[in-house]
């Protein structure tokens, strides 16, 4: 199916090629025909595309920044800033900056066939079969597993939010879960353009608090605002203090907690930019994607600069780095946005920040619902499999419908499987270990990439990545130093170790599998 769609659109870009050598010989100048070039490759991808392309490029401006922050920052920033202090800011510039470079490969691909539902086509296209079912099974797998994580996760911020009106929801869990579920699942199903408003406003939520946090903190830095010792949500106690630069560069060390905590940094911070490339899938469902991707791929790093870097330093202006500790024995942080509010004398400040990560947290499941249902439907695409072919079922409102109930369903599992502490236990192996697969899945992205420049298919006037062997090459070397980070630490050792045995199987299984394709058909074509 991919080969057949990527035959009709070389043959409209002949086509629309030969017309514009024609066209040239008249008034029209270079830039001109190039516009055109580009609109006619448009046209014509569109043309074996199913899906809607009713994303606009607000939508895709705000999904790309909605993927870009998840509740790690407004939850987990407090135990990256304890790893290794106010380095943890060029930590998360630098690996911003390789996630910029892994979007920059994933967008000079979907730049040049806008048609595919998801990067992952390439792979199968330029490293063959076997390695494309291991990238295609192994993403949706993990974004299901994901999505479990993320739908608990709901139901935990709004327990938490309730209880700061002293209210007990925690035997409703179960019921939050699936409600909450079953209204992103219809936001889904209706239309691309309602989950795109979906994304926008919710995003649009999240960076309003971060702003807020941004502002709130210069100003207490420049009144000099000082403040008592305040009670944090969960009977914490924490000490008076001032807002300032002081608070920053107060005994300041690039590593103030030895070599192996900022190390183990970079892996705290690359989960916190996991799933940034979810704007790659929504180019199949754009408006004018040859416009519109460009912009919201190069925005990136400063969304990044903006939001992550601006918000840390904010934290770190009002609370003295030294004083981010767990709170409990569960290693447990408190979040450094309610720490600023309530230094700020705004004492409803949990509840605001629990609704804005309820809020993080649902835009992530309803992204992964987005992702799993096209890439479950790419993958029915490219299988000869009668069962997996009932999954190509396009809805009237032009939504891969069945795919993204098929994917929904698997993630409903979580309240079940949460309530069984033997499959649970097995869950938590198997989530952890998908941590590890997401990083093998970006090194073959990028190595496709590469093999793409390679290849006779390069669209030397596309959206290219600069010096792309050198810069290719950073990145995978990047990707493979997280990789072997993960083994510095008892939490995270399981996850390295599950993925490489991930990768041995089930990587192993489909090289084989294809392998045994590629002989039956020579010995048939032999015949």
């Amino acid at each position: 199916m991919s080969e057949t769609v990527n035959s009709d659109i070389n043959v409209g870009s002949k086509q629309t090629e030969s017309a514009e050598t024609h066209n040239s010989t008249s008034s029209h100048n270079q830039s001109s025909n190039q516009s055109s070039r580009v609109s006619a490759q448009e046209n014509a991808s569109s043309n074996t595309n199913q899906m809607e392309r009713s994303l606009t490029k607000r939508h895709v401006q705000f999904i790309a920044i909605g993927g870009t922050i998840g509740t790690g920052l407004f939850l987990g920033s407090g135990k990256s800033i304890s790893l290794t202090g106010p380095s943890i800011v060029f930590v998360y510039i630098i690996v911003g900056l390789i996630m910029f470079l892994l979007m920059r490969g994933i967008g000079e691909l979907m730049y040049k066939d806008p048609n595919q539902h998801t990067f992952i086509s390439f792979i199968t296209r330029y490293l063959g079969r076997g390695w494309g079912n291991f990238a295609g099974w192994s993403y949706w797998f993990v974004l299901v597993l994901i999505g479990m994580s993320e739908i608990t996760a709901v139901s935990t911020y709004c327990v938490t939010f309730f209880q700061t009106f002293d209210i007990d929801v925690s035997h409703w869990k179960w019921l939050i879960e699936v409600v909450f579920l079953a209204a992103l699942v219809c936001i889904n199903l209706v239309a691309v353009k309602l989950f795109g408003e979906t994304e926008f406003w919710f995003s649009m939520i999240k960076i309003t608090l971060i702003v807020a946090l941004i502002v709130t903190a210069v100003v207490m830095a420049l009144i000099g605002y000082h403040y008592s010792a305040t009670p944090l949500h969960g009977g914490v106690m924490s000490p008076a203090g001032h807002a300032g630069l002081d608070n920053i560069f107060n005994n300041f060390s690039l590593m103030p907690n030895g070599w192996l905590s900022f190390l183990m940094s970079f892996q705290m911070v690359f989960y916190a930019y996991q799933l940034i490339e979810f704007v790659g899938v929504t180019v199949s469902e754009t408006k004018n994607p040859r416009q519109v991707l460009p912009k919201a791929v190069n925005e990136i790093i400063v969304r990044v600069l903006v939001f992550y870097v601006g918000a840390l330093i904010a934290i770190m202006l009002i609370v003295p780095w030294q004083q981010f500790k767990a709170t409990n024995a569960e290693g447990v942080f408190m979040s450094p946005f309610i720490m600023v509010f309530q230094y700020a004398g705004l004492h409803w400040a949990s509840a605001l920040v629990f609704f804005v990560v309820i809020t993080a947290a649902s835009s992530a499941l309803n992204s992964l619902l987005y992702s799993a249902g096209r890439h479950m439907y790419q993958i029915a695409l490219e299988s000869p499999s009668p069962l997996l072919g009932k999954l190509r079922k396009v809805s009237r409102t032009k939504v891969p419908a069945r795919a993204i109930l098929f994917s929904s369903a698997l993630i409903l599992l979580s309240p079940i499987i949460n309530s069984i502490p033997g499959i649970h236990g097995a869950f938590i192996l198997f989530a952890s270990a998908s941590s590890a697969v997401i990083i093998m899945i970006y090194i073959l992205i990028m190595v496709t990439h590469r093999k793409y420049r390679e290849s006779a298919d390069f669209m030397p006037d596309g959206f290219v990545m600069p010096h792309y062997k050198l810069l290719n090459s950073l990145t995978i070397a990047f990707f493979a130093f997280v990789y072997v980070t993960l083994f510095i630490s008892d939490d995270t050792r399981a996850s390295a170790i599950g993925g490489l045995v991930w990768l041995v199987l089930f990587g192993g299984y489909c090289a084989l599998h294809q392998h045994w394709q590629n002989r039956d058909l020579a010995e048939a074509l032999g015949k």
